[in-house]
């Protein structure tokens, strides 16, 4: 059987998501009328904007150390291809996304597992023996790319042991790419430390944020980026807005306008973020309860809208159906729950192993309506929609254990 090694546009992507907020509607819709393009890399206006956010959580930031882009891809895509050549180091798991952008620009990526604390950035020592075995075998590793709250685990780095990856990365002389699209999205932020590697190896890190995971629409993509104040900084910095010019790669000037707003994280957008978080935390905590009930591991959720599943424990029972890896596994789970199953083939996982990556944003309803209750709710699992499907997931995975071989 041929494997699918491409990464499929995560589900949230291809969904609506969550209503879009009426003030960033506003936003949105004032900046209209202007026919002038941005900048290419952000306006002054929105790149300030972006200072303020990062100030705010620790990160003092100059305009001058920021590009802005249509979205984390095109961003990576550009900061991958002006970073000196060498291979790129990744966790196993990581986020759908980052291993094609690897292989477009020619580059070769090397997984490392991740640590049984958390996901989003390899083990410590993991991390020295891929940098190892890439030099034996001829390679030069020079990027590490993780992320400190993680898709696809929805967990949040620990920050004694993301000290401990940042010193081994910085001792290998990697430049470390910190993907923080999901830091907002921490479902219980008083019991929750959440680092970013800026804050322990500032001149070596490159600090990563797609806008759409906390503050916009997904059809509207921003994403923000945060340059080391050195020289190297502000080379690659340079690099990247050159390639990014090549090709045009400016904001349309309304998400501009609405990103810049939605940066400023005045009351409406801090209390959505607030509502977005506690809604997909209720959710996730009960899929996790439905997964371990049934005999699966997972790591407990703590941040953004997906889980990561490993149903190893039931290999026998599965086999039995005739699901042996994780492709027959996404296959058997979408046809009984949909779309918001991906395997963990996707994820930089071997397919033989039986893992997935479980969305909660269906189960906060298939509408609008019904999403915007669950975020105004103060318990979305007293919602009569949100109690139904989290009882129609937790039945498909007990059939899927319990019932005969499939026909």
């Amino acid at each position: 059987m041929q494997r699918q090694w491409t990464a499929p546009a995560p589900a949230d992507r291809d969904d609506g998501g969550l209503p879009v907020l009426p003030e960033l509607l506003d936003s949105f819709v004032a900046a209209a009328g202007h026919t002038a393009p941005q900048p290419v890399g952000g306006s002054a206006e929105l790149r300030s904007a972006a200072c303020g956010y990062w100030s705010r959580r620790g990160l003092w930031t100059d305009p001058e150390h920021v590009v802005v882009a249509p979205g984390a891809e095109p961003l990576l895509l550009a900061l991958l291809a002006s970073a000196p050549g060498g291979d790129v180091l990744l966790p196993r798991p990581c986020a759908a996304w980052y291993a094609p952008l690897v292989r477009l620009v020619d580059r070769r990526a090397h997984h490392a597992p991740v640590p049984a604390e958390c996901g989003g950035l390899p083990d410590p020592f993991a991390l020295l023996e891929t940098a190892r075995r890439i030099r034996a075998e001829g390679g030069v590793p020079r990027v590490l790319l993780l992320s400190v709250a993680d898709d696809p685990t929805g967990t949040v780095a620990p920050p004694e042991l993301l000290h401990e990856v940042c010193e081994a990365a910085v001792a290998e002389g990697l430049l470390i790419v910190s993907d923080e699209t999901w830091r907002d999205t921490v479902h219980h932020p008083q019991g929750t430390v959440l680092l970013s590697p800026a804050e322990m190896s500032p001149e070596h890190v490159i600090v990563l944020s797609d806008l759409v995971s906390a503050f916009t629409p997904a059809g509207w993509p921003a994403a923000i980026a945060r340059f080391p104040a050195t020289e190297r900084g502000a080379e690659l910095r340079g690099r990247v807005l050159s390639l990014l010019t090549a090709v045009r790669s400016g904001l349309p000037t309304s998400i501009a306008a609405a990103a810049a707003y939605a940066l400023g994280e005045p009351e409406p957008v801090r209390g959505r973020m607030a509502a977005a978080s506690r809604a997909h935390g209720a959710v996730a905590a009960a899929v996790y309860r439905a997964l371990t009930a049934v005999g699966a591991l997972a790591r407990p959720p703590q941040a953004g809208r997906h889980l990561y599943a490993d149903l190893d424990e039931l290999r026998g029972v599965l086999a039995a159906r005739g699901i042996t890896d994780s492709v027959e596994l996404e296959r058997e789970l979408v046809r009984r729950i949909g779309p918001s199953v991906a395997g963990g083939h996707r994820f930089g996982d071997p397919p033989h192993t039986l893992r997935l990556r479980l969305a909660t944003l269906p189960l906060l309803g298939a509408a609008e309506e019904s999403r915007l209750r669950a975020l105004q709710a103060p318990d979305p699992l007293e919602l009569p929609h949100v109690a139904t499907a989290l009882a129609d997931f937790e039945t498909a995975f007990r059939d899927l254990i319990e019932d005969g071989p499939v026909p």
